[in-house]
């Protein structure tokens, strides 16, 4: 009997955004169903504008009310709402954030349930979701948060890199406060079991990124890879991590010393993802480690300045869901440690997206 294909969850997020435009695109390759069952989290209306937008006319996809509905060899949309929405290509809105939130509750509910295999969660803006009321600082902590999840990993995957984080979307003022043994020994274990269980990496090598310039120099620029950092790394050895460092980030990226290792674990944000973003513009996947079901994402945002010009590229989306297939496969057991379509070679477009 025929293994049943994977369910893959789609949030369509920010509608005003490129996430409708990139999914659009990402599955109008029918060889995509030979893989998985595309289900969309979102609206037929704001599927349709869409479509007709981009001359997708001739794509049809299986109205459905629950995830165990969705068909085998069909894209599937789970309608989480009918009613009309007012759709503005590349304007912020509060509206547009309360539906992105509504598919984003609902595919996360079908995640820890199981009624899907994987999410893959289309842009949202956070400015715009974010309330008093409803405090999001983004897809990554809002999911860690509803699976229960304190040792979460932000990390970003492309041909060339695999980046973690120890801290994520705290302000720069705040990393070295934030930064303690504790945690990174933390994001060391999470990253290390992540390489092994969702990417079937057996011994895998991390490098870890000091703080301060030059890996503070022996402590005359810093106290805190001497204090924090080196304690850490020597800690995670003893439990049989193979941790190395810490290396000054210009010179490790600058002589391609980080070709020698499964990964990276930066400090923080732009430190690891400035030199991810260069190496893998348009086409790298982020990746949420940790959780107890697969989560990936498109590693851009809503990219307003280019929606509705038919130009932004669904290279990374595409990854993403194939990402995630890759990492169910490998937590089933089920891998043969080959990926069903490689990471895309993408022209280098310089129009500006927002990430």
């Amino acid at each position: 009997m025929k293994e049943a294909l994977p369910k893959i969850g789609i949030t369509l997020g920010d509608y005003n955004g490129v996430g409708p435009e990139v999914i659009l695109k990402a599955l109008n390759n029918p060889e995509i169903l030979n893989y998985c069952v595309p289900l969309v989290y979102g609206s037929p209306r704001v599927l349709s504008f869409y479509k007709k937008l981009l001359n997708l006319n001739d794509m049809n996809f299986n109205y459905v009310k629950q995830a165990q509905q969705a068909q085998e060899g069909k894209l599937n949309l789970l309608v989480c709402w009918e009613e009309e929405s007012l759709i503005e290509p590349g304007k912020a809105s509060a509206v547009a954030a309360d539906y992105a939130f509504m598919a984003l509750e609902k595919a996360t509910q079908d995640a820890k349930s199981h009624a899907i295999e994987a999410l893959v969660t289309a842009p949202l803006d956070k400015s715009t979701i974010n309330k008093p009321e409803r405090p999001f600082k983004g897809h990554t902590e809002y999911l860690a948060e509803q699976d229960g999840n304190s040792d979460y990993l932000m990390m970003l995957l492309c041909q060339k890199l695999k980046v973690a984080l120890v801290t994520g979307h705290i302000p720069i003022a705040k990393v070295s406060e934030t930064l303690s043994k504790k945690l990174i020994v933390s994001k060391l274990k999470t990253l290390n079991q992540a390489l092994q269980n969702d990417f079937g990496i057996n011994k895998p090598k991390i490098a870890v990124l000091g703080l301060n310039p030059h890996a503070g120099d022996n402590g005359l620029l810093g106290s805190e890879e001497n204090d924090t950092i080196i304690p850490a790394i020597e800690e995670a050895n003893k439990q049989n991590i193979s941790a190395f460092g810490p290396y000054a980030a210009d010179g490790f990226f600058g002589s391609d010393n980080y070709t020698k290792f499964d990964a990276v674990l930066a400090m923080y944000h732009d430190q690891g993802l400035i030199i991810f973003k260069y190496l893998g513009f348009e086409d790298g996947v982020n990746f949420t480690g940790g959780l107890t079901f697969v989560r990936t994402s498109p590693d851009h945002g809503t990219a307003y300045n280019i929606v509705g010009k038919n130009i932004a590229i669904e290279s990374s989306l595409r990854n993403a869901i194939y990402t995630a297939l890759d990492i169910f496969k490998h937590r089933k057991g089920l891998s043969d440690n080959k990926e069903p379509l490689k990471f895309s070679v993408l022209r280098k477009e310089r129009f500006r997206m927002d990430f």
